[in-house]
């Protein structure tokens, strides 16, 4: 009997709940705060989020449908990248309701908002870690047909970093101490990096 699951994703799963999010995971949040050409503020976590380069650093997320944060990004070419961390954890979840284009979620999940030195979008204050980026792409993906999807990827190049100083260990980022949570594949998992689950391995020289 073969010990592996098999299935082809265009035919479905076949299990209780879709095991893709939960296989690529746990997976880091991108909580993004943007704003509209009117000065309207928003803020939403997305669970396809990632870093892609180093010089310029580029990070990027994907909106599965053109939500308000990719419409704000389209009008301003601006967003903030935030850290949710534990004890932001129900406040993040908080930013998640499917609430209308002129709902400020900063004000639904009762966080307060600090100004970017750069960007003319505001940073969560409570968060430890914010990167301020302009847009550099938007690009809707597509399948291996050629079709194109109900998804847009949105790049972004990180043009200011706040890091709380706490988090600065002799000039070395502290991750555990962060209380980072990253998206698990459940309809409602969540994961927090601890100290305990660190371990070390140093790239091998070749031969």
């Amino acid at each position: 009997m073969d010990d592996r699951y098999f299935y082809q994703p265009a035919q479905g799963h076949g299990l209780p709940h879709d095991p893709f999010n939960a296989i690529v995971g746990p997976r880091p949040i991108g909580w993004i705060s943007s704003q509209s050409a009117a000065g309207v503020l928003n803020l939403a976590p997305y669970s396809f989020f990632n870093a892609f380069n180093y010089t310029p650093p580029l990070i990027g997320f994907a909106s599965i449908g053109r939500k308000d944060t990719l419409r704000n990004i389209e009008e301003t070419g601006e967003f903030v990248w935030n850290l949710a961390t534990r004890p932001l954890a129900g406040a993040m979840n908080a930013s998640c309701a499917a609430a209308p284009p002129d709902v400020d979620e900063f004000a639904l999940a009762g966080l307060a908002t600090a100004p970017s030195r750069i960007v003319g979008v505001p940073r969560v204050a409570a968060s430890p870690v914010s990167f301020e980026c302009r847009c550099s792409q938007i690009i809707r993906l597509q399948g291996a047909s050629g079709d194109a999807t109900n998804t847009w990827l949105v790049m972004g190049e990180v043009v200011g970093v706040h890091i709380a100083q706490a988090l600065l260990r002799d000039g070395i980022y502290d991750t555990a101490g962060s209380q980072t949570i990253l998206r698990a594949g459940g309809p409602a998992d969540y994961f927090e990096i601890t100290a305990a689950s660190l371990f070390q391995m140093r790239r091998p020289d070749y031969p």
